[in-house]
């Protein structure tokens, strides 16, 4: 995984100043390297009866489509206000730089699908937390939550539902 990490490239001040933003596109882009993190996300989750992967506006798109495909699951996307074409659901959250919010089609999960939320990075915590809550919403039972980069220091699965088993790769 070490090596697998050198590819993530360290952005500063993106989006706001004082924020060290971890880019995983140099990752994605070799093919190996892609692969190898698309395995190592699937793998804890390989007997779980996953129904679907829930993938967070942007990166968690990328990887939670991957990993669905892994796990011959489906895939659900959790967008930025606004986004998607049909009626919706919305949890607002805060995150180090400031606020938003993630919408969810109603109706995405049938009550007791399996789910597993995927994203890129970890953080404070709101993002994960925020779809999390959507998915809850909807009856879905949550296998887990998973990501590529966990950013040790803001402490972000402190926030999550101390019911989710959270699997990160890579802590910074």
């Amino acid at each position: 995984m070490t090596d697998l990490f050198a590819l993530v490239r360290d952005v500063p001040d993106f989006p706001r100043p004082g924020v060290l933003f971890k880019d995983l596109t140099p990752l994605f882009r070799d093919a190996a390297a892609f692969r190898t993190l698309i395995d190592a996300l699937a793998a804890p989750y390989r007997d779980a009866k996953v129904d679907a992967v829930l993938g967070i506006e942007a990166r968690g798109f990328i990887l939670g489509a991957a990993v669905a495909l892994r796990l011959g699951a489906g895939f659900v996307p959790a967008r930025k206000p606004g986004k998607l074409p049909a009626l919706t659901d919305r949890e607002a959250y805060s995150l180090e730089y400031g606020h938003d919010a993630l919408e969810l089609h109603v109706g995405s999960f049938a009550p007791g699908d399996r789910v597993l939320l995927i994203d890129d990075v970890i953080a404070t915590g709101g993002t994960a937390r925020a779809a999390l809550a959507l998915a809850r919403r909807q009856q879905a039972e949550i296998v887990g939550a998973a990501f590529a980069v966990e950013i040790d220091f803001l402490r972000g699965r402190d926030v999550l539902p101390i019911d989710v088993a959270v699997t990160s790769l890579l802590h910074v």
